[in-house]
């Protein structure tokens, strides 16, 4: 059955104990008081005749009136029925009404026939009508054919037995009147017809309100029984109301009036009920092809035959009787054979279609079995394939024939039979109304023709019940598990090197720190940067990037042990989880990770060969313990610290995470939030130096510098605030040292523009990182912006000096030599700041369009003192003397420093011999005199500088040598108190 059938044919549970009695109670009870009273005369024979008619039309009217009232509060299929039998009642309240008329009010004799048998002959259609409402209806037209049949071979059965044993006497009865005659008949006629519904009712009826119909046909057989029993002459001679016969049309009336509030009883949700039923009926009749029937039951298909048989029989009585046989008997019974034949041609017919649709219906279902591509087994309750469907061949790759008889459990893995086995068992256990099918997925064996040898196929299967033995309905899905492991794989892997990714290495750490494993301390993470990788991507294209990091991954893997984890987690970032052995003790522990990361850290900075050459980038590593109680985030960000560390070190080295390393961070970052704020709030403040041409004093430029005034008051050196940018990660501080910067120079220009417009025409020289200006896409650091700028101001060409910071030999100076000349035609001026100090300052010197060297302040510091340096810094400027370029030297702070380096034939000085940075009153009135003094040569006029950054003082003609006071030793990025 299945699981519809089997809901929809369960009982409703009764919604209540004893009060669902109390009205089954009561009708007993009333019934039985009624049959007491009848079977000993009432008392009386008043009360008696009373109780005998007015009774009986009371309990007739109650049962109109309750099948009326259903009928109209409750709207069915079966509300038509309840209304006939209503109508029918009220027929027989009416009746019994009339029949008190005249026995009780005017005391006579109720006479034959009178009103009363008109009313009592009424009682049988309706009530013939209402019970064809409750038969559950045909099917087909033959359904109805057979129907009426079965009806007349119940009907002329019964009225050929009845006619043989009593009708025939009382029709021939003398002294009576045609009319008297033919209500004698029709009595028990209509009783027969009655009967026979009752029983054609009885195995055709729906199952929908059961109890209702039960009931309602116990009362219509209850009441025919009695009528039968009425129109027997003898019992009817001696008949008297009130006797016990009344007892039993009573109870019939009474039992119909409970009838249709049965189901409404033990069924709240009846109505429900109802409405499902019936779809499940109009379903069910969809479902069911054209000219086909349902299959009764055993009673049901006897019932014709049955009924042949008791016209048989009564045809038998009339002969062994020795009466000839009367015409109505011979009528009826040839009228039975006849029915019986005719239906047993439909029956035959009928048969013959059925027989020829199923065969239909199996060819059908074997062609959907055959050439499905699903593999369809049947296996026995012992796990024996008793069934295969010949897609096998095509699926598994072994034929039908091969399969059927071997066990199930020898074809699946054996690591998936024990699961496989365990959901079986508990799909049987389950109640199938619950859980129809289930679905198991397992690898399958696959034959010679799949797998070319004994291999395995993943195999999802539908699992059903099948009279005690389970049906599989198989698919191979190798391909989806494939697929999916795919996917499971790329969610997992870096799609670029394969090597895992940040989501599963983090997943891996965790295991591992809070694994089994967590109390082995020395399990240490370890943090890869690939140093100059960007470099590789800007000067050899991005695809040489990718194949680098392809070869490093390959190197990674095959450099850590098999137990420990490489991992990918972005960009030039790598990690690998190595497990540790259990050491206690730190150094060893410490010395044997440090001895693993460095030889990761050679492995990796071997050179690449890409392309046909060869490319180099160095590795630092950050190491981090698990310690006790450290996080698997934590542990990972200890790593990715001391990375860093390893980084501002120098770069190519590993470093061990240390606590205090923590506090470094945060500190810095407390910093650039600092520098942050100060940057959109604007507190920084730009300052000017002036550059001085050491052999007038005058002054032919200003430097800008940019200072952070603090909430204090105090100005803070960009060698104060500049390291935060300096040593920040790439990503976070370089944007911020970018917009540093490019506020340092759209303030230069802009003020220098104001300047300029106020007659001063010296330049302003403003520091700018090469990296800066290669750097388009990071805050518009390129010449166009640039150009748009000095256009937006006003400032003339010529007018505005850029310092190139930055001697990174890995800079590419083709792009950096492009964006030079660019810059030039617009007017700006080239200077080579540092020059000195790096050592690709020549290469630079060489390939760029350098209009200005600025010498390195180390090269200045000592220049007096020592004479290796002196003679440096003199070959140094007369190459820029020999290559047409002004020099100017940075950091000149004492007299002396300016007559060497003039004597050397450097052209300009900045620095506290002259002059410190100036806020822009002052430097304004410092353009305005024009120039400084300069010290003179031994026995010359001296100049005398004042302490402080003003504008020097003259004291007097000449002077002697005593005569010359130095300024006070200061730093030039040194500014305690702010300018006014």
């Amino acid at each position: 059955m299945s699981a519809p059938g089997a809901v929809l044919s369960r009982s409703p549970a009764p919604t209540g104990g004893p009060t669902g009695a109390l009205p089954q109670i009561a009708l007993a009870g009333i019934c039985g008081g009624y049959a007491v009273g009848a079977a000993f005369g009432w008392g009386s024979a008043e009360v008696a005749l009373f109780m005998g008619d007015f009774g009986l039309s009371v309990a007739a009217l109650v049962a109109a009136v309750s099948c009326g009232l259903y009928a109209r509060r409750h709207h069915s299929r079966f509300r038509p029925a309840w209304i006939l039998f209503a109508a029918s009642s009220a027929m027989a309240g009416i009746g019994n009404g009339i029949w008190g008329w005249y026995e009780v009010v005017q005391r006579t004799a109720v006479p034959s026939p009178s009103l009363a048998d008109f009313c009592f002959l009424l009682f049988a259609p309706p009530a013939i009508v209402g019970l064809l409402v409750l038969a559950k209806r045909p099917v087909t037209r033959a359904g109805w054919i057979c129907l009426g049949l079965d009806a007349w071979l119940i009907g002329g059965s019964l009225l050929t037995l009845s006619w043989s044993l009593a009708l025939a006497h009382t029709s021939h009865l003398q002294g009576r009147s045609v009319a008297q005659a033919a209500l004698s008949l029709a009595y028990p006629l209509l009783d027969i017809v009655l009967v026979s519904m009752v029983l054609a009712l009885h195995f055709k009826r729906s199952s929908v309100h059961r109890s209702a119909v039960n009931t309602a046909i116990a009362a219509l057989a209850l009441t025919v029984l009695c009528d039968a029993l009425f129109s027997s002459p003898l019992l009817r001679e001696h008949y008297r109301s009130g006797q016990i016969l009344d007892a039993g049309w009573f109870a019939g009336s009474i039992l119909l009036a409970y009838a249709p509030w049965v189901a409404r009883r033990t069924a709240p949700g009846d109505d429900d009920v109802q409405r499902l039923g019936d779809d499940f009926e109009r379903a069910a009749r969809r479902a069911q092809p054209h000219g086909s029937r349902p299959i009764a039951g055993s009673l049901a298909a006897l019932t014709p035959y049955l009924a042949a048989a008791v016209c048989t029989l009564g045809i038998l009585t009339n002969v062994l009787d020795g009466r000839r046989l009367d015409r109505v008997v011979l009528f009826t019974g040839c009228t039975v054979v006849l029915a019986l034949v005719i239906r047993q041609g439909i029956m035959l017919l009928d048969n013959i279609t059925l027989t020829q649709e199923l065969a239909q219906k199996e060819n059908h279902f074997r062609s959907l079995v055959q050439g499905s591509s699903d593999v369809i087994m049947i296996a026995a309750p012992t796990g024996v394939l008793r069934y295969v469907s010949p897609a096998a061949a095509g699926v598994y790759g072994r034929d039908a024939e091969e399969l059927v008889g071997s066990e199930l459990a020898t074809l699946i893995h054996p690591e998936d039979l024990g699961r496989v086995v365990h959901e079986v068992r508990r799909f049987l256990a389950a109640s199938p109304e619950t859980e129809p099918t289930t679905r198991i997925e397992c690898r399958f064996r696959a034959g010679e023709q799949r797998s070319g040898g004994d291999g395995w196929l993943n195999v999802e299967s539908t699992v059903n019940r099948h009279h005690g033995g389970l049906i599989f309905n198989s698919r191979d899905v190798t391909e989806r598990v494939r697929l999916q492991a795919q996917l499971q794989h790329n969610a997992s892997h870096d799609a670029l090197t394969d090597l895992p990714n940040r989501a599963l290495f983090t997943e891996r750490v965790s295991k591992a720190v809070t694994g089994r494993r967590s109390t082995d301390h020395d399990t240490a993470v370890l943090y890869i940067d690939l140093d100059g990788f960007k470099q590789v991507n800007d000067t050899i294209g991005h695809q040489a990037g990718d194949e680098l990091l392809v070869q490093a991954a390959r190197r990674l893997g095959e450099s850590v042990r098999s137990g420990d984890i490489a991992a990918r987690l972005g960009g030039d970032e790598f990690a690998a989880l190595i497990t540790g052995d259990g050491t206690r003790d730190q150094a060893a522990r410490e010395f044997r990770i440090h001895e693993i990361a460095d030889r990761l850290r050679i492995k990796l900075s071997e050179p690449y060969p890409i392309d046909g050459r060869e490319v180099r980038v160095a590795a630092s590593i950050g190491v981090a313990f698990a310690e006790p109680g450290v996080t698997p985030a934590g542990l990972l960000r200890n790593a990715d610290v001391a990375m860093y560390r390893a980084k501002q070190a120098g770069k190519g080295r590993v470093e061990l995470y240390a606590p205090q390393m923590q506090a470094e961070v945060a500190h810095r970052a407390e910093l650039a939030t600092k520098l942050r704020t100060a940057l959109h709030e604007g507190e920084f403040a730009l300052l000017h130096q002036p550059v001085v041409e050491l052999a007038s004093g005058r002054v032919t430029a200003v430097a800008a510098h940019a200072r952070w005034r603090s909430a204090q008051g105090i100005l803070f050196t960009p060698a104060e605030f500049l390291r935060v940018g300096e040593r920040g990660r790439p990503g976070e501080e370089a944007d911020r040292t970018a917009e540093l910067g490019r506020w340092q120079l759209e303030e230069a220009v802009e003020q220098a523009a104001l300047r300029h417009h106020a007659g001063h025409q010296a330049p302003v020289a403003v520091r700018l990182s090469a990296r800066r200006l290669l750097d388009a896409d990071r805050k518009g650091m390129s010449p166009k912006m640039i150009e748009t700028l000095l256009a937006r101001h006003g400032l003339p060409s010529g007018a505005l000096v850029l310092e190139l910071s930055e001697s990174d030999p890995r800079i590419p100076l083709d792009e950096l030599e492009r964006r030079l000349v660019a810059l030039r035609r617009l007017g700006v001026r080239i200077a080579l700041d540092g020059f000195g100090s790096g050592y690709a300052a020549i290469s630079a010197l060489r390939r760029l369009p350098i209009d200005v060297l600025r010498l390195d302040r180390g090269l200045v510091d000592g220049v007096v003192e020592s004479a290796r340096l002196h003679k440096i810094t003199a070959g140094l400027l007369r190459i820029a003397s020999d290559l047409g370029m002004k020099s100017v030297a940075d950091g000149v702070d004492l007299p002396e420093q300016v007559l060497a380096l003039r004597s050397m034939g450097c052209t300009h000085g900045q620095g506290m011999a002259f002059s410190g940075p100036l806020d822009e009153h002052r430097l304004r009135r410092a353009l305005t005199l024009g120039a400084y003094p300069v010290p003179e040569a031994a026995g010359g006029s001296r100049a005398v500088v004042l302490s402080g950054s003003g504008l020097p003082v003259r004291h007097g003609g000449a002077a002697g040598p005593d005569s010359l006071t130095h300024p006070p030793l200061r730093s030039n990025s040194e500014t305690p108190v702010p300018p006014t």
